[in-house]
């Protein structure tokens, strides 16, 4: 769920966004800031108000978790200018609603890149853990590994 707040007399919807050339989303991106650590609380127009003295804000975006809706934590404020853009970057460190921002440039998404689109991750026989490398240390001796695998005693791998 994506929460927008659209500052231009045209509005764009969701739909109109992924219309939108590679070339144009590159140029979006370009003058577009990601915004870290913001107040679960803070609405589109407290951010539009925070950077508006960088420049003219065309959009807010503020996303949410799909299945609570509740705000993420970060959102992402789109300049009409790549100079407000530039001026936002001088941001990062300041207070939003008593929390201490960060602001970077928002990265442009580059297709294939996505952990979505590649197969599972399967570890050695099991049904894997995904895209999370798991280590454990053990306190000495012999681990069995697998159903049925027994401890030999005496045997010390390492």
């Amino acid at each position: 769920m994506v929460g927008h707040m659209n500052l231009n007399t045209s509005s764009q919807s969701n739909s109109t966004q992924s219309l939108l050339t590679p070339e144009e989303k590159a140029e979006a991106d370009a003058k577009s800031v990601y915004v870290g650590n913001v107040d679960y609380g803070a609405t589109a127009e407290e951010i539009e108000q925070h950077f508006h003295g960088c420049g003219s804000v065309a959009r807010v975006t503020i996303l949410c978790d799909k299945f609570s809706g509740h705000p993420k934590g970060f959102a992402y404020v789109e300049f009409t200018e790549k100079d407000g853009m530039q001026n936002a970057l001088a941001m990062t460190d300041s207070l939003l609603r008593g929390r201490q921002i960060k602001v970077d440039p928002k990265r442009t998404n580059r297709p294939g890149l996505s952990t979505t689109n590649r197969p599972p991750f399967r570890g050695r026989g099991g049904r894997g853990r995904g895209n999370v490398i798991v280590k454990y240390v053990y306190g000495g001796g012999f681990r069995p590994r697998g159903r049925g695998a027994r401890r030999r005693p005496g045997f010390a791998p390492y």
